[in-house]
């Protein structure tokens, strides 16, 4: 994985309210350049495992989605997606996580899928993210539906 520049590091720092504890690249731009997904490392610097391959950083995003997520939108979306679809998705991810962990390593490791789970969903924001990023996800798919639809009531 490249190292991210200093200036996104920077930025990525502010968008948290932390400094970020691992090697992370910005995969997804919003249309100034602004940072909205990453694809961390799946060990932080200090060896401890990553579940979460995409993160979701984007401000307007996280708050979009956390708004979904109050109103109910885990429970919203386990019901909405296919069981199987979600479970596939959940072993492709994991799939693409560990590809990226070095053959030499031999400490703990990452497990499960999407945000560190095996089954059903934890986290809109890491669904989301991983859609954006270009996965094919159900529930990122379910999310942007959702946040499609939202905008367009708040505009009539």
């Amino acid at each position: 994985m490249k190292s991210a520049a200093p200036s996104d590091r920077d930025r990525v720092e502010e968008l948290l309210g932390r400094a970020p504890a691992g090697q992370f690249e910005v995969v997804v731009r919003d249309v100034t350049g602004d940072p909205v997904v990453l694809r961390n490392a799946p060990l932080l610097d200090d060896g401890t495992p990553m579940p979460t391959l995409y993160w979701l950083v984007g401000r307007r995003e996280r708050r979009d989605v956390g708004r979904l997520e109050s109103a109910g939108g885990v429970a919203s979306a386990e019901a909405a997606v296919d069981s199987d679809e979600l479970l596939d998705a959940h072993r492709r991810y994991a799939v693409e996580r560990d590809a990226a962990i070095p053959a030499t390593h031999t400490g703990p490791r990452p497990s499960a899928g999407v945000g560190g789970t095996r089954r059903g969903v934890k986290c809109l924001h890491a669904h989301y993210a991983w859609f954006l990023a270009g996965g094919d996800d159900p529930v990122g798919r379910w999310v942007h539906e959702q946040l499609a639809l939202a905008a367009v009531e708040s505009e009539t």
